[in-house]
């Protein structure tokens, strides 16, 4: 399970309990503007108190490509490089350097190969959620054509856990830590009723890097 952050918190104080009284961790993907934020100060350093994984998300959530033709790329080396390292260097405010987070997940989770080779040339491993539900919709607005509910979303991941021979076994599922006022059915309002589920399937809950062992 792993959660992305930029503009929004208002789950934080909701997860970082639920993760304490499931007694799991999990992984945070935040962008240099939400280490900034004041706001979302206590949220950080709680989830840092729990050892959950914290890595970056890119400083200004920048898009990297275009939506249409993903070769066309909207920033160059030297933009992403300053871009990234600036996301590093806010997120060692709260005791985390770089060698402590070598898994990056790109903003928008949209990027291309020359965003991946980028990425390695600066010695760390680009990663993305893993495709399959509607996870990533838990952000979207009732006037969005792609609009949907947290019952929509949470019927789309016990579905391809049961349809799936290997169900969610290694599975990233992405969920955002805070979304728009104007949602008001939050999807991480389900997830104790997601994650009871899951350990009744005998799933495991491992950080990025336990799982992925760079």
């Amino acid at each position: 399970m792993v959660f992305t952050g930029h503009e929004f918190a208002d789950g934080g104080d909701f997860i970082v309990n639920t993760l304490s009284v499931e007694k799991i961790k999990v992984s945070f993907f935040f962008t240099g503007d939400f280490f900034r934020n004041p706001a979302f100060v206590n949220t950080i350093m709680d989830l840092n108190e729990q050892k959950n994984y914290i890595a970056p998300h890119s400083d200004k959530h920048l898009l990297y490509c275009d939506w249409s033709k993903r070769d066309s790329l909207l920033v160059t080396k030297d933009e992403f490089t300053k871009d990234l390292k600036r996301n590093y260097s806010m997120m060692t405010r709260f005791g985390r350097r770089e060698k402590d987070a070598p898994y990056f997940l790109p903003p928008y989770e949209w990027y291309n190969d020359s965003i991946a080779s980028w990425t390695k040339q600066l010695g760390l491993q680009l990663i993305n959620f893993t495709p399959g539900t509607r996870s990533i919709a838990d952000y979207t607005i009732p006037t969005d054509k792609n609009y949907r509910s947290s019952e929509e979303i949470y019927n789309s991941i016990i579905s391809y856990e049961q349809s799936k021979p290997a169900g969610l076994n290694g599975f990233m599922l992405l969920i955002h830590i805070g979304t728009d006022s104007k949602r008001a059915d939050k999807f991480y309002h389900r997830l104790p009723e997601l994650i009871s589920f899951l350990k009744t399937k005998g799933y495991h809950f491992q950080t990025v890097d336990k799982l992925l062992h760079l």
